[in-house]
């Protein structure tokens, strides 16, 4: 199909970020201007204000015009808070909220046979959302809903002026006619009237809240998941509110006061005909028209475009994280450099105070802030001088893909981990790593994505730090070949997880006590080779390897060697990606699931775990991931895309990096 140009009349639209993955049928985006040549078709936001003048441009010059609008499932946060959308449908003939005439979405669901693969997917995305409880907008908190209710219908409200209730066929008086229909419909139930946020702080009309005067009646104002909403009730109420389509995706009665987009076709029950919708459709079948052939997805963060599964799989990456730190955090001894992201990664739903020290405050004292300190602070002296907060300290520390370029280096990480237990290195306690690789239930497509994930890796060549180094080396073919991948001394995962073997030279030492015969490659950890860090091997340790290859691309050598040696390297996690032999010395986060050869054991590590469960734990679970030009949540996925595109960039030490490296060096980088 030929490229071409579109024209549009509202400003926003050319903010999308991901536009051009969204509309790949133009190649070219511009505002419409006196005495400039006509584009292909005009585009606009649906039946908006803003888009009168487009669709009378595009009618005076004969041209198509396309109306657009955010998809079904949009974002983790809103608009207006800084949110791209996700999703945009994209619609020839009308849009999906206007039933006073035909849309792409209603010509489909009439004329459009489905396949048997087409459907599978839509049953297997409507499984997930009911499994990630999705909704359009995710940044509600997901918690039950307080009190002791009798048996609840919900009854949805919707502000004032919303252009849905106009082009349903609704009118205000719908709303009234709704709720009185749904009291006399259940005599018995308590009625849940849901309105909006700002219904009930006075910045937008509704038009329920006088429900409040009826005794059977209870309204909900704050925001909160949908999901937990439909966790109490067996009927739901709209006028043309998406939560009725969402309701159905939870099996729940939904009964309809306008026409959105999914009544007519038998799923509901209605009180306005629509006699355009001529055929029975099933759940499924509506689905797969409206969030597959109608909805059209892409990653904001990449500008890529995404399957409704990837999409699905990030925002609820998203929403799982910002869950989980939502809430007051009090941020202790942090530098100011990483004061810069700390507060990303905990979530636009966390509030970050940040002070010198930890408080004085004693255990028992009951404080609503979480307290975060940089795991590397807690040495022995640490826990001595805060024994009382100890126990409900959290952790934070890099993560396991982190940047392009060295954290020596202060280059900003693109992962981090954040442990209310413990911390992943650290085998002497539990970390929540631990915990997960327990006890987790991994589901199907978790499993599915860690495979990807890993297959990505791989093939791309990325490591934590991607480094970039030499990529030619030749081995001998005929001996068996062991990396042994050299560690920072001083590390905590020595000091804490490998008590027998905690030097380089004495792990050259035994892998060549038990290997005699073997081709050993050493290669040393970037920091010390930078000079920032100890670890450098004594003059006997050196003959005891056949190469050095440290300034060879770590990629490359697992690609290469037959085995990897290692203390508690995270050079052993990556080889396990590429299903190398590896044998520990130490306890590192992979030892003890049945994928190492372990020299310790820790018997709390009760599970035999598969690679892709490994690598899900780790990689998907665990970690923290945040786009660095945004600043808002992401996931694995979209942090490989940014390191892939990254790599291609040469890469320089900036100034500031400069000084600050020799500051490690002659001051605290030997400690």
């Amino acid at each position: 199909m030929a490229k071409r140009t579109a024209g549009y009349t509202s400003s926003g639209i050319r903010k999308a970020a991901a536009l051009p993955a969204l509309l790949p049928e133009f190649n070219r985006f511009e505002a419409i201007r006196p005495l400039k040549q006509k584009p292909d078709a005009v585009i606009g936001w649906g039946l908006k204000p803003t888009s009168i003048r487009a669709r009378q441009y595009a009618k005076r010059n004969q041209l198509p015009y396309i109306a657009l609008e955010d998809g079904f499932i949009r974002s983790l946060g809103l608009g207006v808070k800084g949110f791209q959308s996700h999703s945009l449908v994209v619609d020839q003939t009308g849009i999906y909220y206007d039933a006073s005439r035909s849309s792409d979405l209603e010509n489909w669901l009439n004329t459009a046979t489905f396949d048997s693969e087409e459907l599978f997917q839509a049953e297997r995305c409507m499984a997930l959302i009911a499994r990630y409880r999705l909704s359009k907008y995710n940044h509600a908190p997901d918690q039950p809903l307080k009190g002791a209710l009798k048996a609840r219908v919900l009854v949805v409200d919707q502000t004032a002026g919303d252009a849905s209730i106009h082009y349903g066929g609704a009118q205000a008086a719908s709303f009234q006619q709704m709720l009185e229909a749904a009291l006399k419909a259940h005599p018995e139930s308590d009625v849940l009237v849901k309105v909006h946020p700002d219904v009930i702080a006075g910045k937008k009309q509704g038009h329920l809240l006088n429900a409040a005067d009826h005794p059977r009646c209870h309204l909900l104002g704050e925001d909160i998941n949908p999901w937990a909403l439909f966790d109490q009730v067996d009927h739901v109420y709209v006028v043309t509110s998406q939560l009725g389509f969402e309701a159905l995706l939870a099996g729940k009665q939904v009964h309809c006061f306008g026409i959105p987009f999914y009544a007519g076709w038998g799923l509901t029950h209605d009180q306005l005909p629509c006699v355009r919708r001529r055929t029975k459709r099933t759940l499924v079948e509506v689905f797969a028209a409206a969030y597959l052939r109608y909805c059209r997805y892409a990653n904001p963060y990449t500008q890529q475009s995404a399957t409704l599964e990837e999409t699905i799989a990030l925002i609820a990456d998203q929403r799982r994280q910002q869950e989980r730190y939502r809430g007051p955090w009090l941020a202790c001894g942090f530098s100011s450099w990483k004061r810069r992201f700390i507060g990303s990664f905990l979530g636009s739903a966390a509030r970050v105070e940040y002070q010198p020290m930890l408080p004085n405050t004693p255990a028992s004292e009951p404080s609503p802030a979480r307290l975060l300190v940089w795991s590397s602070r807690i040495d022995d002296a640490f826990k001595t001088q805060h024994a009382q907060h100890m126990a409900k300290l959290w952790r934070m520390e890099d993560g396991f893909i982190r940047s392009v370029g060295l954290g020596v280096d202060l280059t900003q990480p693109l992962s981090l981990v954040i442990d209310s237990q413990g911390i992943y290195y650290d085998p002497s306690q539990p970390s929540d790593l631990e915990t997960l690789l327990n006890s987790s239930q991994f589901s199907d497509d978790l499993l599915l994505r860690a495979q990807h994930l890993r297959e990505r890796l791989v093939a791309l060549k990325l490591s934590k730090y991607n480094v970039q180094g030499q990529a030619d080396i030749t081995l001998p073919k005929d001996r068996y070949t062991i990396l042994v991948p050299g560690q920072v001394e001083s590390d905590a995962s020595i000091a804490t997880g490998s008590p027998h073997i905690n030097t380089n030279s004495g792990l050259l030492s035994a892998v060549r006590h038990a290997h005699p015969d073997a081709f050993i490659i050493y290669k040393a950890h970037p920091d010390v080779l930078s000079g920032a860090r100890v670890g450098a091997l004594d003059t006997n340790a050196k003959r005891l390897y056949d190469l050095d290859a440290s300034d060879i691309d770590i990629a490359t050598l697992l690609e290469r060697v037959d085995a990897v040696h290692t203390m508690s390297s995270l050079t052993g996690f990556e080889a396990l990606l590429r299903q190398r032999e590896v044998s520990t010395y130490g306890l590192p986060f992979y030892a003890g699931w049945g994928l190492t050869q372990d020299a310790l054991s820790c018997p709390r590590r009760t599970r035999s775990l598969s690679l892709d469960a490994l690598v899900a734990g780790t990689l998907i679970l665990y970690p923290g991931y945040v786009e660095p030009k945004t600043r808002q949540l992401c996931n694995a996925e979209t942090v490989i895309s940014l390191l892939e595109r990254a790599r291609t960039q040469k890469s320089t030490l900036t100034w500031k990096q400069h000084i600050y490296r020799c500051y490690r060096n002659l001051l605290i980088g030997r400690h």
